[in-house]
């Protein structure tokens, strides 16, 4: 659906806006991606490697019989340098990764000795002849046991166990002391792998011709990917590429250096022959990069009415053992000091952010990047001062959210909302699910005893964000321009190079229409290429929802510089001036004339006596460099609302219907975006209902396969219906907004906000921590009529 208020009419049927097949499909339903598994090479071994089975200890001596020394290593063998990522950010404690692990180990999984053979079942069995002996450390199983710490922290060189604290104070001392109500929330948010049906995956030769080292990644940043096994492996950036083939999926899990990736290309540079490592789905539950584990302290100060006046939190975030290559574990918590706000106007603010190194696997930015616990966090706390002040939840967002008129706004963190009407999104995705309806059918018992209950969030996704962003981050490795290699080739087809990388988001076929916009060649007539280090120009690559806004803004310029030499060439051969010539489709007009793309191109490279005497001799292709024109970011904006049906007895939840209601600007293709958008949605569900991985006091991992950790399947995701709002954003190339995170933002507080909403009518103990499972919801029922029995109690 499309809410036409918003939308920009385009009549272009292959171009921006077009609902059009994505090119990438058909080879992926046929069987023929690409993948690293896919590929064999003459002579290659494959790699496993041998992982501690404790979380916290010293290593002792490693015994490797003798007959396999050649084909087992471990750290002291590997002439490369360790994982460093340095950050600026003020308090910030540096931890250095090794490859393979070297004096003690920091959690479970972590590799200790890699092994090569022809096959991954002879190299496990090789790593079964190792011996290893570990002398145990105290353990640090979450942030509370390491915040204690005094001794044997988990870098030995730190002086505690927190890699950086942030603090942000504006006015609030101020903007709180009026206020008439104060709410309070305590609000967890579980640890969670990323698991995408690809897991980490990498192959590296040696190019004899080339004189290169050749890894081959499941990737999505293969730029930075070069330059971090150039750095570490102590190389020539010339003697090092990188191919990323199809992606199966990544969610941010392949936007840092794997320490995998390191030992396998070390082995590749050493021996001069192809080595593969392809995780399997148990070391990814256990030994896989872990995200999403925050804890917020919330208190919010308002008015009578519930407007905001300010907000005082305090963020504790489960960083695990290691900083990863190039984002830091300071994105995390400075994502989270910054977006807490949401998309609400208040003007005092007071926030600690702060991250604990603990004996876990490292955090990974995830899907959202600390928008979904800052969504679930804020979303939460304004459902509870909605219920202190007697209003409907929707009221109060209605009440707190930025304004239309009030744009472009900076908010109290500084964030640059660039366009849009939140308002709108929370009255139009009401109208959606019919709340009128929903609150009368809950004044009915339900024939199948069920409770329903309705939910709702709002929240802001800043896309595209830039070189001050990253910059002021602290980050070793800061986003600028993007460019776009864009060709006409000489039978008239397009030839577009990119340095971003897909791994689901279509796009070959997104890129393909806006250069269609532009010059009107046929989709089937464009080819993308990326994912190759040497045919590509650089980027820093696919996250932050970046990849359409920056490399699809390159191939929009690029794409009109050509067309206006194509302009100029055409009219020559159409015998008239530049001002007199039209373009439709890809042929240029002039009366009864007609000259084409493909005409052009011929003269250009073919038959260049036909050219005039002025042509620009750069020709028909072009290297562009663009990012907007305010690089703190886009802000996509979106409402989401469920209702859902919570079975008292059992303790099960039913979504019964989902909506959300989104703007992203111009949305080059609709159908990629609501796909999308959709797939991000179940993302959510798991956060807010499945997925979990959990440890015990000694930092053990207890869901090690499916059996353990939960995923939402077909059956657990609802029908989702999405509607768009189309604002364009003023800093960008055709009005376009990033929003590939968005969808997994707001689903944990929109499920959460509709289980208490159909749980209090019984008392219940409010839910706050993620997953809610039917055992967390008995429990509150059970406190609620414990608490009620004891009162009795007391008042007889």
């Amino acid at each position: 659906m499309r809410d036409h208020r918003h939308t920009e009419t385009r009549n272009k049927p292959q171009g921006i806006g077009a609902r059009v097949q994505r090119k990438e499909d058909s080879r992926h339903l046929h069987g023929k991606g690409n993948f690293v598994a896919d590929m064999f090479l003459p002579g290659m071994c494959e790699v496993a490697f041998l992982r501690s089975p404790v979380a916290h200890a010293l290593i002792g001596k490693i015994n490797i019989p003798e007959q396999y020394a050649s084909s087992i290593f471990t750290r002291e063998m590997l002439d490369a340098l360790d994982i460093t990522a340095d950050s600026t950010l003020p308090t910030y404690q540096s931890s250095t990764q090794p490859p393979l692990a070297q004096g003690k180990v920091r959690f479970v999984g972590e590799p200790v000795a890699m092994a090569f053979a022809k096959s991954r079942a002879e190299a496990e069995d090789l790593l079964e002849e190792v011996r290893i002996d570990y002398d145990d450390l105290p353990i640090y199983a979450d942030v509370h046991s390491s915040r204690t710490a005094t001794e044997h922290f988990v870098h030995d060189d730190w002086n505690n166990n927190t890699f950086l604290t942030l603090h942000a104070d504006r006015d609030f001392e101020k903007h709180s002391a009026p206020a008439e109500v104060i709410v309070n929330r305590k609000i967890t948010l579980a640890r969670q792998c990323m698991v995408p049906m690809e897991g980490k995956a990498v192959l590296a030769y040696w190019d004899h011709q080339a004189d290169q080292l050749v890894i081959v990644s499941a990737t999505q940043v293969p730029h930075m990917i070069r330059t971090a096994i150039a750095l570490f492996l102590k190389m020539d950036q010339g003697q090092v590429r990188i191919i990323s083939p199809d992606v199966g999926g990544a969610f941010g899990y392949k936007c840092v250096l794997q320490q995998e990736e390191l030992c396998v290309a070390w082995l590749a540079k050493k021996h001069k022959r192809p080595f593969r490592y392809i995780e399997d789905r148990r070391e990814h539950l256990i030994a896989g990069a872990n995200t999403r584990e925050h804890h917020y302290d919330m208190t919010v100060y308002a008015d009578k009415t519930g407007r905001i006046l300010a907000l005082d939190a305090r963020i504790t975030i489960d960083g695990g053992a290691y900083s990863v290559w190039p984002f830091t574990i300071g994105l995390e918590p400075g994502q989270a000091i910054g977006n807490l706000p949401g998309p609400y106007d208040f003007k005092g603010y007071r926030c600690i952010s702060e991250c604990i190194a603990t004996n876990k696997p490292g955090f990974v930015p995830y899907r959202g990047v600390a928008r979904t616990g800052v969504c679930f966090a804020i979303e939460m706390t304004i459902n509870a001062l909605a219920d202190a002040v007697g209003r409907e939840p929707w009221e109060v967002r209605l009440d707190n959210l930025v304004k239309s008129e009030q744009m472009p706004h900076i908010n109290v963190t500084n964030k640059h909302f660039d366009s849009g009407d939140y308002p709108s999104s929370v009255r139009r995705a009401l109208e959606m699910i019919d709340i009128k309806r929903i609150r009368e059918e809950q004044q009915s018992p339900r024939a199948d005893g069920k409770l329903l209950g309705f939910g709702m969030a709002t929240y802001t996704e800043q896309a595209a964000h830039g070189t001050s962003v990253f910059a002021a981050w602290g980050t070793p490795v800061i986003p600028g321009f993007d460019q776009a290699f864009v060709k006409i080739t000489p039978d008239g087809g397009l030839e577009i190079r990119v340095g971003v990388h897909s791994h689901g988001q279509g796009m070959e076929t997104t890129f393909a229409q806006i250069a269609n916009d532009v010059l009107g060649i046929d989709l089937n007539r464009i080819r993308l290429i990326h994912g190759d280090t040497s045919q590509t120009p650089f980027s820093t690559g696919t996250y932050a929802s970046r990849s359409l806004v920056m490399s699809g803004g390159a191939v929009a310029q690029a794409s009109k510089i050509l067309l206006k030499r194509a302009f100029k060439i055409g009219a020559h051969l159409l015998g008239t001036h530049v001002d007199n010539v039209v373009l439709e489709g890809s042929n240029f007009i002039w009366g009864d004339k007609t000259v084409s793309i493909a005409d052009i191109a011929e003269a250009w490279y073919l038959s260049p006596q036909r050219l005039p005497s002025d042509a620009d001799p750069a020709g028909l292709e072009t290297t562009v460099g663009y990012k907007p024109r305010v690089d703190t970011g886009c802000f996509t904006y979106a409402t989401h609302a469920a209702v859902v049906a919570v079975d008292p007895e059992l303790g099960s939840v039913e979504i019964l219907d989902y909506v959300c209601v989104e703007d992203c600007g111009v949305m080059v293709n609709p159908m990629v975006v609501e796909g999308q958008t959709i797939g991000g949605i179940v993302q959510g569900i798991g956060t807010a209902m499945f997925e979990e991985t959990p440890y015990d006091s000694y930092a053990q991992p207890l869901a090690s396969t499916f059996a353990d950790y939960m995923i939402p399947g077909a059956s657990e995701s609802p029908k989702i219906r999405v509607d768009h709002f189309e604002t364009p954003s003023p800093h960008t190339e055709f009005g376009a907004k990033g929003m590939g995170e968005g969808g997994a933002i707001a689903p944990p507080a929109v499920i959460f906000g509709a289980i208490n909403d159909a749980l209090k009518p019984l008392g219940a103990t409010e839910l706050l921590d993620t997953p809610v499972t039917p055992r967390k919801i008995l429990n509150a029922l059970h406190q609620k009529n414990t608490k009620t029995a004891t009162s009795e109690r007391s008042s007889s």
